[in-house]
């Protein structure tokens, strides 16, 4: 991908209502360059891009820039690090916001594990409803689940610009690669195990449990394809995080 960028290979989109596929599109022109043999994609697929050979998975993530960066919309799915027994890897490439041409460049890129973003591989997701509501009692209520998940351009400094790779610290070993910086993720004390959403105050309530594994460090090394790019990545505070998600959340 970084080779492509260099070589200014572009994001084509079909038309201007093109506003999911054309990243998309572009990573799977790059698994196609490295022979990396996968399956289709469909709308509805996760991740987006498995591969045949090997237990690996990429899961693409398109962001308009100037625009909506620091988070994205996962629906009906929580990100994670494995999924049916394949390594999952997030792709998150930065794109101009307001370009005229139907072709344009990727800014900037980073790979994550998964894991980066959510270490927990338990939690399977599903969408429960209920009937009975409504003078009636024949409307159904359905309770289908969208999570808005920060995206490394948040939790992290030094990836603006850069094109950079985030996986667990010693699981990659590339000579290829120059060592950028060491992220550690904390577990929270506390997590979510539910919550109760009141239909005449419209109030959602979470319900929380103590975290078993609290305090637990998640160590990730960052990466650069060698001579390129500069500087050091690191993390961002949590409180940083926390008021940045905050913020876009309340515009």
């Amino acid at each position: 991908m970084v080779q492509a960028i260099q070589a200014g290979t572009l994001i084509t989109r079909e038309n201007r209502q093109d506003k999911e596929f054309h990243f998309q599109n572009w990573v799977d022109a790059r698994l196609d360059d490295a022979s990396l043999r996968h399956d289709p994609s469909g709308r509805n697929t996760y991740p987006d891009f498995t591969l045949i050979d090997w237990p690996e998975g990429y899961e693409v993530k398109g962001l308009a820039y100037p625009g909506r960066e620091t988070n994205y919309d996962s629906n009906s799915r929580v990100p994670s690090g494995e999924h049916n027994g394949r390594t999952v890897y997030y792709v998150f490439g930065r794109y101009p916001a307001n370009a005229e041409e139907n072709e344009y460049p990727v800014i900037d890129l980073v790979v994550c594990h998964g894991d980066f973003l959510n270490a927990d591989h338990d939690y399977v997701h599903r969408n429960q409803n209920f009937k009975g509501f409504g003078s009636y009692g024949d409307i159904m209520v359905r309770d289908r689940k969208m999570y808005v998940a920060p995206t490394p351009f948040a939790l992290t400094k030094g990836t603006a610009g850069q094109y950079t790779l985030i996986a667990p610290a010693g699981v990659v070993d590339d000579p290829g690669l120059d060592e950028v910086g060491t992220l550690v993720r904390t577990e929270t004390e506390s997590i979510i195990v539910g919550y109760e959403f009141d239909l005449q105050t419209n109030k959602l309530t979470p319900r929380l449990a103590s975290n078993p594994t609290a305090g637990r460090e998640h160590t990730f090394t960052a990466y650069r394809l060698g001579g390129t790019g500069s500087g050091a990545v690191s993390m961002q505070s949590r409180d940083e995080v926390l008021r940045t998600l905050e913020q876009d959340v309340a515009q």
